[in-house]
């Protein structure tokens, strides 16, 4: 039988290195590079939740994992000048919208300052490496219109946190003019846009599945404050499908060198907060959904209504779209919490089969990433 190929095997026996490592995207990033033949690094400032996906799957002794913060430009150097990666995957931010209220200038240092050291350091970086800066899709600037937001949008946002990754976005591109388009060869940069991702492993504050499973995993009915609310969801697969595909052709292809590429669901994938809570309670087998959670309409903060993005830029220059149906992340999503808190298996191993899984499902739909 012959072996899938994943990603061109451009990540086999290669130095990865990811920022934000022990974070939700990061750990289920971390996973997959491993199992890609990767030799894997990271960088954090600390563990964010309690529970942690990158605790609970034992990263720490997988891989070679650093403490050290994005805002800290001297030891973000040392750090990758002694690690010497092939490829480098920036995803350390702040990213919870509640936080960026309450400490908003942790918000901005974290996410603008993070952003512009890193490349700060690329910019004197004298070995190859191709870096991926990922973003949010809420660095456009959302007039709340239907249509899908394109790369050449505006860039901005009425919160915080929206206004801290349309900035990191004005750096890396005012970095890219500045200094890597001017260098022929060295570091690649590109940048990657993607929101709204779910999946297991996810305890952050103030998001509703990892508040759903936290009380469902307790018996309790969860609060919700805006059941009509519209996202396109996705689970965290898609995107980091999207960001390792980027790394690979600007690895192969310099002409994409400081391009920018959104990374979503395909449109019938919008589903209401209520629909989707209902979709998974069966999962966790309620009897019906009374019994899962309950409407409060209890809003504490601002935050953007629907915002979707536009992906043809990546459908065209490498034929990336999604993989997964709706039904399949809600299975998904919703089978890796019930594992963790009712049947306590190995987090690791369960994780890998459904990477694995998601391999299988682009390969018999002819995915491009995979062969």
């Amino acid at each position: 039988m012959v072996s899938k190929v994943v990603f061109g095997n451009v990540y086999s026996n290669k130095k990865v290195l990811v920022t934000g490592d022990t974070g939700f995207k990061g750990s289920w990033l971390c996973t997959w590079l491993i199992s890609l033949g990767a030799e894997v690094y990271g960088i954090s400032k600390d563990i964010p939740t309690n529970p942690s996906m990158f605790v609970e799957l034992g990263l720490a002794e997988k891989m070679k994992h650093f403490f050290a913060d994005v805002r800290d430009l001297e030891a973000i150097r040392k750090l990758i000048n002694e690690i010497e990666p092939d490829f480098l995957f920036h995803l350390a931010a702040q990213p919870i919208v509640s936080l960026s209220y309450r400490d908003p200038i942790d918000t901005i240092s974290s996410n603008v300052m993070g952003t512009a050291n890193v490349l700060e350091v690329l910019r004197s970086y004298t070995k190859p490496c191709t870096a991926i800066i990922i973003t949010s899709d809420k660095c456009y600037d959302n007039v709340e219109w239907i249509y899908g937001y394109k790369e050449t949008d505006a860039l901005g946002g009425k919160d915080i946190y929206s206004g801290s990754k349309g900035a990191a976005e004005l750096i890396f591109k005012s970095y890219y003019h500045s200094f890597f388009k001017k260098e022929k060869g060295l570091v690649q940069i590109a940048s990657a846009r993607a929101g709204n991702v779910i999946g297991g492993g996810d305890w952050a504050l103030d998001r509703i599945i990892p508040d759903c499973m936290r009380s469902w995993s307790e018996g309790k009915v969860v609060e919700i404050r805006s059941p009509k609310a519209t996202r396109p969801w996705q689970h965290v697969l898609e995107p980091l499908s999207g960001y390792l595909q980027l790394g690979e052709r600007l690895y192969k292809d310099h002409n994409l060198n400081g391009d920018s590429f959104n990374f979503g669901p395909k449109p019938e994938y919008n589903h209401t907060v209520q629909e989707i809570l209902e979709d998974m309670s069966v999962r966790w087998h309620f009897k019906n959904s009374k019994e899962a959670f309950e409407v409060t309409g209890n809003i504490k903060f601002y935050e953007a209504g629907l915002l979707k993005l536009n992906c043809d830029k990546a459908l065209f220059h490498f034929q990336w779209k999604a993989t997964l149906d709706y039904q399949t992340l809600i299975e998904y999503t919703s089978d890796w919490y019930y594992e963790f808190y009712k049947n306590k298996g190995d987090m690791f191993e369960f994780t890998k089969s459904q990477i694995e899984g998601y391999e299988n499902l682009a390969e018999t739909k002819n995915i491009s990433w995979i062969i």
